[in-house]
């Protein structure tokens, strides 16, 4: 179950929702072509990825912050920036250019340190801008819950596209991190489920102040759950498949 888009475009150019898409795809070309012996993978984590044994250690407290800009694949890169793409451009509209830029950098720092006290004394470094893009999630869900959410479902050969509410895909998202972070070793290194499950957390609370001030659940009254101006409408693409009459 992929999400591949909402139907609540941002009512102004959200310069830095593309500014952060952008400056993740520089910083990753760069390690590509820059990064080519295990040396120099080493030399790049124990400078800007966050370990939490230096963090312990009261070493490198600027990796809080560099790490959220490192990805370790294509992939791990592509996914973050879609969901980037996705939920932040509203929460841009609501909080402002500069608003959106302290709680983004804000919500990827306190996620790092989710996956610190996770394992305080762990020398696996951490990178990605999987937590921080996990406030921004947990902000939107807050903001906007019934906001149009376009999935995708593959399901061996069956592909389909359909539009669910914001909160049950992004409920079920945080359910599986919470889930798997209750179940995963910080010592063993893979993926920072907490980083994303507190992440998650830290971008609702992040995001209070704004809801509250735009009236709280009158906000939701008055749009329905839904950022604050109409929708878009996506037709959804019929089967090529053609239909076979049932004989009788």
């Amino acid at each position: 179950m992929f999400p591949i888009r909402d139907h609540n475009p941002s009512r102004h150019t959200p310069y830095v929702t593309y500014a952060l898409i952008a400056l993740n795809v520089a910083i990753y070309l760069w390690t590509v072509v820059a990064v080519t012996t295990d040396r120099q993978l080493y030399d790049l984590y124990y400078c800007c990825a966050m370990i939490p044994a230096r963090i312990t250690a009261g070493e490198n407290y600027l990796s809080l912050v560099s790490s959220i800009f490192l990805h370790g694949g294509f992939m791990h890169l592509a996914g973050n920036m879609l969901f980037l793409w996705i939920f932040g451009d509203n929460l841009e509209d609501e909080m402002g250019h500069g608003g959106f830029t302290l709680f983004y950098l804000a919500c990827g720092v306190a996620a790092s340190m989710a996956q610190w006290a996770a394992g305080p004394w762990s020398p696996i470094p951490t990178i990605g801008a999987s937590g921080a893009i996990a406030g921004v999630m947990g902000g939107y869900l807050l903001l906007f819950p019934k906001a149009k959410v376009d999935i995708l479902i593959i399901l061996i050969v069956f592909f389909r596209v359909i539009p669910v509410p914001a909160w049950i895909m992004l409920g079920l998202w945080f359910g599986l991190q919470l889930f798997n972070s209750i179940g995963s070793d910080a010592m063993a290194g893979g993926v920072a489920y907490w980083a994303h499950a507190g992440g998650f957390v830290i971008g609702v609370i992040f995001a209070l102040p704004v809801w509250l001030r735009r009236g709280a659940t009158q906000f939701w009254s008055r749009t329905d759950g839904h950022p604050p101006h109409p929708e878009t409408r996506y037709p959804l693409a019929r089967s090529n498949v053609p239909r076979v009459k049932r004989s009788r």
